[in-house]
């Protein structure tokens, strides 16, 4: 069932990319529940060579990187559903094998010279944002002894003003999400974790995918 609630958030995602865009009464609905803080993990980038909204695409390499393509965009809100602009939007993930690429990954899967990896973002007067990414892949938590396996999700960090948050985006439909000792721990909140799959945009290619999820801001 589509709740008042979800249909706001879907509404602003494909405002947020130019494809709709709705004017709805804020009392027309309930508070937003806020997105939940989760951890940053150990492999946050440690100097990063770029932070473009194209992580596909690495300057002076040769070609792009491997795996599915994706989009992600959503808008940063307060819990009054009211848009956030100039938010400033830090996003890191694996690359499409499983590995970041940071020196205390040492999950042996490959890393991907042509895969950027972050992304520094702010967001426009609608509270909107927008990058091009891969679907990061799934991962063991300790290679060295594998046996839980983190789902594939990506890394976010929000700042505006005096509000900070960082949390973590999964994927609709993914097995592993269930499995996830983090994910787990956000309980009944886990579900404004999971980006929604959006039909694409007239502006992407044909084998792209693209993921809308709002970041509401406490």
């Amino acid at each position: 069932m589509v709740t008042l609630t979800s249909r706001r958030r879907l509404l602003g995602q494909l405002g947020g990319i130019g494809s709709l865009a709705f004017v709805m009464p804020r009392s027309a609905f309930a508070a937003l529940a806020a997105t939940p803080a989760q951890t940053a993990g150990p492999f946050r980038p440690l100097r990063p060579l770029e932070s473009d909204s194209d992580l596909t695409l690495v300057k002076g390499a040769k070609g792009q990187a491997s795996g599915q393509i994706i989009q992600v965009a959503g808008r940063v809100l307060d819990v009054d559903g009211k848009p956030i602009r100039g938010a400033t939007v830090e996003v890191w993930q694996a690359n499409s094998h499983g590995r970041y690429d940071h020196p205390r990954d040492i999950n042996p899967a490959p890393l991907d010279p042509n895969f950027q990896g972050y992304a520094r973002l702010r967001t426009d007067d609608e509270g909107r944002y927008r990058f091009k990414t891969v679907k990061p892949g799934a991962y063991p938590i300790n290679p060295v002894n594998p046996g839980a396996v983190r789902p594939p999700h990506i890394h976010f960090d929000v700042a505006r003003a005096k509000t900070h948050l960082v949390t973590q985006m999964y994927f609709p439909g993914e097995a592993l999400n269930a499995g996830d000792i983090i994910f787990g721990a956000l309980g009944p909140s886990g579900a404004v974790a999971i980006a929604t799959k959006l039909p694409s945009t007239d502006d992407m290619a044909s084998t792209e995918l693209l993921f809308g999820w709002d970041i509401v801001l406490a």
